[in-house]
């Protein structure tokens, strides 16, 4: 019985192994919206962050990834807890996943300047996948004879996050359970469980060159096991503590270009280019990601203390 993970991806036959894997929703800006891949970073700055991002998957490719986030995220107790809320909707195919999560955080001091960070995630989904809009020739086969509509799936993921003000290093699975039980039951011959775990490890430091310019090296390492590991490299340099410029390699995938622009003490902008390398760049026109970020309270602290992270 062919699995239903990849019934999103059925007009993209010959990616067979990434539409297999992403169930999680996939970022190019993930080194300022930590927040997305793992619910530790909660808290790890001292004022109220909300950031708002929208990513278009392989544009002009039917059926390929859209997705909208929403992250909001401060400390608690003078810093020793951080509380975040995100909320996700993710279309892929005929799946849509809208997921609305809590994520908490409690923070230890390492050292003079350092902090770790342990995380869970709770969160609810609504997953709805319209199967009749498929189109196929196996008109017997049962698993295309019904819709599943707003399935109820609670989520559980946990990370740890540790930081300082020039480097970080997190680990995490956003999804260590998933509820879905409603899900498994609509599809006949199922496994168990249709969400599986995600694991995401990333990393990153920045050194100061001199009074205008920072470089900041960052990796992101991918992990499902049903599918090969996938690492993110990137390379960003700020400008005057206002202006990234970055770019990144996907391995498997393709080239990233990003930019990111601190308009004042409260608002910040971004953009991510992502153009395929593999055999999809016949397909699609890339994928594109625009992000705004707000930061409430951050006026008291003084500019040349950027956000780095």
């Amino acid at each position: 019985m062919r699995s239903i993970r990849l019934l999103p991806f059925v007009l993209l036959a010959s990616t067979g192994l990434t539409a297999h894997a992403q169930q999680e929703p996939m970022i190019s800006q993930y080194m300022f919206n930590g927040l997305f891949i793992n619910p530790a970073y909660a808290g790890s700055h001292p004022y109220t962050s909300a950031t708002l991002l929208h990513r278009s998957q392989w544009v002009g490719m039917a059926g390929a990834p859209r997705t909208n986030l929403l992250g909001i995220d401060g400390p608690l107790l003078d810093n020793k807890m951080g509380l975040g809320f995100t909320f996700s909707h993710d279309m892929i195919g005929v799946s849509r996943d809208m997921e609305m999560a809590a994520n908490y955080a409690y923070r230890i001091r390492t050292g003079t300047n350092g902090h770790l960070a342990f995380g869970l995630k709770a969160g609810l989904s609504m997953y709805t996948a319209n199967l009749n809009d498929l189109i196929y020739w196996d008109a017997q086969d049962a698993i295309y004879q019904g819709n599943i509509s707003n399935a109820t799936v609670g989520k559980f993921g946990f990370g740890m996050y540790w930081n300082n003000e020039l480097s970080f290093v997190g680990i995490s699975a956003p999804v260590i359970f998933a509820a879905d039980g409603q899900v498994a039951s609509e599809l006949p011959n199922s496994p168990d469980h249709y969400f599986t775990q995600h694991y995401y490890l990333n990393a990153g430091h920045v050194f100061e060159l001199n009074e205008d310019f920072d470089l900041k090296p960052s990796v992101l390492v991918k992990y499902q096991q049903q599918a090969p590991p996938e690492v993110d490299l990137n390379l960003n340099v700020l400008f005057k503590d206002r202006f990234w410029m970055g770019a990144g390699y996907r391995t498997g995938d393709g080239m990233v270009a990003m930019v990111e622009f601190q308009i004042n003490p409260m608002f910040r902008a971004g953009y991510a280019y992502d153009m395929n390398t593999s055999k999809l760049r016949q397909y699609n026109g890339g994928s594109h990601e625009v992000m705004l970020g707000i930061d409430l309270g951050r006026e008291p602290i003084l500019i040349k203390n950027p956000r780095f992270f």
